[in-house]
């Protein structure tokens, strides 16, 4: 029987600078060891050393800058589980904030009441948030809800660090249970460019999200365009 091979020595690296990030020593942002200090530290050739940060850069853990070096790259969201934001982050031990951008009663949406259940003339809350992580833009979402069932519900999640989930369901006694979704992808207009602070025409990522009740009631309607590179898609096939 054969022995099993070493570990490639790039792997090594590569396990070294994602202990490091797990661990907090290096965060979002922070300047990764270049090729040379990591080929010095190690004892490795240069070569090994571009390896090791080359695959890490083509699974998103890092980022090169032309001219300024390598550096962590932003949190990537996974999206496997019906979560709120702020849980979401949290799960990735990282600070989520929210800045609102509008908030108003509407009327005359009418594909928006269909999909909640309403008639077209319902009075319909629309809230606009840009959402953050580590202080950097991940994305614009925009929420829609009925007036009438949840009078309260903007006020809580209009609040700076509320979750609207938490909100819908400690304040208000629904229980979420599932979304519907559809996801494809989108271009910047100017107007999202600016809030997300990327290029005019920069590809997003838009998920539209029907959530239910435990009682199979459309709750909330949320649309969401997501800076792409920022999330990662799971999706867990059952059988």
């Amino acid at each position: 029987m054969s022995r099993r091979s070493e570990e490639p020595v790039y792997k090594k690296i590569e396990g070294a600078i994602r202990r490091r990030i797990d661990a907090g020593q290096l965060k979002p942002g922070s300047m990764v060891p270049s090729e040379r200090e990591l080929a010095r530290i190690h004892q490795v050739s240069l070569m090994t050393a571009r390896h090791a940060l080359s695959e890490l850069t083509r699974e998103g853990i890092v980022e090169r800058r032309r001219g300024a070096g390598t550096f962590v790259a932003p949190p990537r969201v996974q999206f496997n589980k019906l979560l709120g934001y702020h849980e979401q982050m949290a799960s990735l031990g990282l600070t989520a904030l929210s800045r609102v951008v509008s908030s108003t009663v509407v009327r005359g949406e009418p594909e928006i009441a269909a999909r909640l259940g309403l008639a077209p003339a319902a009075r319909i809350v629309r809230l606009e948030r840009v959402r953050l992580a580590q202080e950097e833009p991940v994305a614009l979402e925009v929420a829609y809800w009925s007036e009438d069932e949840f009078p309260d519900l903007l006020r809580g999640a209009s609040a700076n660090g509320m979750s609207l989930f938490s909100t819908l369901e400690h304040d208000c006694g629904v229980s979420l249970a599932y979304a519907d979704e559809e996801i494809d992808a989108t271009d910047a207009d100017p107007r999202l460019a600016d809030l997300l602070r990327v290029g005019r025409g920069t590809s997003l990522l838009r998920i539209r999200q029907l959530i239910f009740s435990t009682s199979g009631r459309a709750t909330v309607y949320v649309t969401g365009f997501y800076r792409s590179g920022r999330h990662t898609l799971r999706i867990r096939r059952f059988r």
